[in-house]
């Protein structure tokens, strides 16, 4: 099996789109996880899902290099890490038309009032998502907020360019350590799956 020295990629051109073929040397279909965390989603997804290409997108470079090490250690050659913010990954880096499913799981909720327009999922934000994914692609959204998940929802009505699906279901294997946290605390996790039209 073919093994990298890292996983991480940085882009050569911060403005021009990512050439996924030329990323993972083949052409494989591609999702992506935004906002992949300490990655037990993606790397679930990457040992379990081989046909497919992940791409794992995170801030903060210290959760990446732990996340690199374990998918070195595993040898998935069907990932990639990008230390980059979603909104601008989306809107600038993803070519048109080129993600089957994207993950958004546990964005920040921003609960106060004042700092909602600092949300992730908002109607521009979700017009890119639309733009990049393929035709019947789906964006799996989770969180553990109520009020957010309404918002989600709305933003996604408002935008009538996806139609809601029954949720992923996800093995225990497969849950992010938020959602861990969560059920432990005895949080409810609200699911949410659309699909472009």
């Amino acid at each position: 099996m073919q093994t990298f020295p890292t996983s991480i990629y940085v882009p050569a051109n911060w403005v021009m789109p990512l050439d996924w073929d030329e990323i993972f040397g083949n052409t494989q279909r591609i999702e992506v996880d935004i906002g992949c965390g300490k990655g037990s989603f993606l790397l679930w997804a990457a040992r379990t899902r081989a046909e497919m290409n992940f791409v794992g997108v995170d801030r903060l470079v210290r959760r990446l290099r732990k996340i690199d090490r374990k998918i070195q250690r595993l040898s998935l050659p069907n990932v990639r890490l990008l230390r980059v913010e979603a909104s601008y990954f989306v809107g600038f880096l993803v070519p048109d038309l080129s993600v089957s499913v994207y993950h958004v799981y546990f964005p920040d909720p921003w609960p106060k009032r004042r700092h909602r327009q600092r949300r992730l999922i908002s109607a521009g934000f979700l017009s890119n998502l639309h733009r990049t994914l393929c035709e019947g692609g789906a964006v799996n959204c989770a969180t553990d907020s109520r009020d957010y998940y309404e918002w989600i929802e709305r933003q996604f009505h408002q935008l009538e360019s996806f139609r809601e699906n029954e949720p992923e279901i996800l093995p225990d294997e497969a849950c992010t350590d938020f959602e861990r946290e969560f059920s432990a605390a005895g949080k409810g996790v609200y699911r949410c799956r659309w699909v472009k039209e």
